[in-house]
């Protein structure tokens, strides 16, 4: 399966979960996915408990999964906080 998602909704959500998320550890947790970044802020991380997305420089993101399913629940999990937020 390809992954295309633009960089603006990725951001877009991050700073959703920032904003309306609970605070946990280093980041914050919305909508069954935590969102976090590495100590100088140019990497982010989002993820729940099947899917992990690292998003850096120049708008390069690479997600980590093992099925397609579980890929499709992530997103939806990020369109949910889309919208509700």
């Amino acid at each position: 399966m390809k992954n295309e998602m633009d960089s603006k909704f990725i951001l877009s959500i991050f700073e959703k979960i920032r904003e309306n998320g609970e605070k946990k550890g280093e980041g914050y947790f919305l909508g069954g996915i935590t969102a976090f970044s590495d100590y100088d802020g140019y990497t982010i991380f989002m993820e729940d408990q099947l899917v992990k997305l690292r998003f850096g420089f120049h708008n390069q993101y690479h997600f980590d999964y093992e099925k397609d399913e579980h890929m499709e629940q992530f997103e939806k999990k990020l369109n949910a906080i889309n919208t509700d937020y």
